[in-house]
């Protein structure tokens, strides 16, 4: 099934807890409680849309990079996954750390690095783009903090950067990355919006997704607000980085710093393991910057868009190593964005359960990015050893194939409850001759926004082969209230690891539309 034909096949399945009706007396029994003692606010209906383009995504960076160090070092990850994207800008901006300078000074040193290293990161892959080509895509935002740095006259080489990207004729859509304030995007939304009528300005404002590391000026919630049908993913914040400790960015590597969140492993984020694994390596590890809180809090903003095979820059809420995020409307915003929270009655939250490094289950947004810590991590140093050594000397990741399927996009199958799915991976390969090893497992949470979330079992879990069985199309709810309609989902990731060093791994998700059995 074609991913849009998928989304089509949803349109019509709700999550089973919106669409059931109030059983009173079950609540009264249950919890002891007054129906009146409750106010049920309604929610906004979730998003159906998936970006189903092909090709690699459109970005744009804003970062308000020379602030401290972890901008940097986010930089230093981007370059060496240029071969990922399409870069349309990288924009040097201010913030509430950096009110009153920009640094681009610092973006075009580490380009410099970059092109130093391009020929020998040709060996491993192809698609990176020129030192001069990137020299000539970085600019400068808005030179000063917020929306007091806006204006009619105020139109910055930043700013007109992003007019010229979202207006190029191109399918895929813009991904707009802000490390920093957002005030440069302010300021092109605001010259689109006096210059052209109300519908170009809509169809401006349609081919951009926002990823925001938190509120770092007042523009982020001034943007939400005269853009509602802007696509958004943040937490909303004040602008101090009160708020920092509940985003869920912070998973990147900040439970040391914030200690918001057992479970995780901190061994690949300490400087000691990147002083030995990047810093060590040639001319752009030479860059990369001992951290002062965390390391690369602004990183997932693209971690997300590199093509691994999970595709979660498809729906926020389908997750991969950006993290997950849900639709719904957060307290003072004026309308439904990609965010945190959701809905502990029916449990479509934007939370993941995962297992520790201590075998135990830890629950948190920020275990939604710290779950595939080691994968992305060992992925970093391998890219890095790509730029000093030749082919032979160096790992690379799996390529994946799944009955028959090869490449990365997602493996959409329609599936009865109680009918197994076979699937299998036999043909997966390892470009290095590397061994392979197998791990399916079932993502719960993944996919709730606009459909009931379905439960499954996996037999051969940890082989080539595995079969999957829908037990049923809506999982258990917290309360027993009403009865599940409609269709459910499931996604399945497979994720297949080598034995190189360091051990790098490569997925395919796997939908399945789950249907009610069929009655004879």
């Amino acid at each position: 099934m074609h991913l849009g034909e998928y989304r089509r096949a949803n349109d019509l399945s709700r999550s089973a807890m919106t669409k059931r009706p109030w059983n009173g007396s079950i609540v009264l029994i249950l919890l002891g409680l007054s129906l009146a003692s409750f106010s049920f606010a309604a929610e906004p209906l979730p998003p159906t849309h998936i970006d189903d383009f092909t090709g690699r995504p459109r970005v744009i960076i804003m970062s308000d990079i020379g602030n401290e160090p972890d901008d940097q070092m986010s930089l230093v990850r981007l370059l060496l996954y240029s071969n990922e994207f399409e870069i349309e800008g990288i924009i040097a901006s201010t913030s509430t750390w950096q009110k009153t300078a920009v640094h681009p000074e610092t973006m075009h040193a580490l380009i410099q690095a970059y092109g130093r290293v391009r020929s020998n990161l040709l060996l491993h892959a192809k698609g990176w783009p020129t030192a001069e080509d990137l020299e000539a895509r970085a600019f400068t935002g808005q030179p000063g903090y917020g929306m007091a740095a806006t204006g009619a006259d105020k139109l910055s080489g930043g700013a007109e950067a992003i007019i010229r990207a979202v207006d190029r004729d191109d399918p895929r859509p813009l991904w707009i990355c802000v490390w920093g304030g957002a005030n440069t995007l302010a300021q092109a939304l605001l010259h689109v919006r006096a210059t052209r009528p109300a519908g170009g300005v809509d169809r401006f404002v349609e081919k951009i997704r926002v990823y925001a590391i938190s509120d770092q000026d007042d523009s982020g919630p001034w943007i939400r607000c005269e853009f509602p049908n802007l696509f958004y993913i943040v937490q909303p914040s004040t602008q101090r980085g009160d708020d920092y400790y509940y985003a869920t960015w912070t998973g990147i590597s900040g439970d040391v710093y914030y200690r918001n969140g057992a479970g995780p492993d901190s061994t690949t984020v300490t400087n000691e393991w990147l002083d030995a694994n990047i810093r060590s390596k040639g001319p752009l590890g030479k860059l990369y910057p001992k951290f002062a809180f965390i390391m690369e809090g602004d990183t997932p903003s693209f971690l997300g868009l590199i093509d691994n095979g999970l595709n979660s820059y498809r729906r926020p809420d389908w997750g991969g190593w950006g993290g997950r995020y849900v639709y719904r409307q957060p307290y003072g915003e004026t309308h439904a964005i990609w965010t945190q929270g959701g809905n502990l009655f029916s449990r479509v939250t934007s939370q993941d359960t995962v297992a520790g490094e201590d075998g135990r289950e830890y629950t948190s947004d920020q275990a939604t990015i710290w779950r595939w810590r080691e994968a992305f991590q060992n992925d970093f140093a391998a890219r890095m050893d790509w730029t000093i050594a030749d082919y032979a000397h160096a790992n690379h990741n799996p390529l994946v194939e799944v009955n028959s399927q090869s490449g990365t996009t997602p493996i959409v199958i329609d599936a009865e409850v109680g009918k197994p799915v076979s699937l299998d991976a036999r043909q997966s390969r390892d470009p290095d001759g590397q061994g392979l090893h197998y791990k399916w497992f079932f993502y719960g949470e993944a996919g709730g926004s606009d459909a009931n979330l379905a439960t499954i079992t996996i037999s051969g879990a940890d082989t080539a082969q595995a079969v999957a069985t829908a037990t049923a199309v809506c999982r258990p709810q917290w309360l027993p209230l009403g009865q599940c309609s409609g269709n459910g989902t499931a996604h399945i990731i497979l994720a297949v690891t080598d034995d190189g060093s360091p051990r790098l791994t490569a997925y395919r998700r796997i939908i399945l539309n789950v249907h009610a059995a069929t009655s004879h």
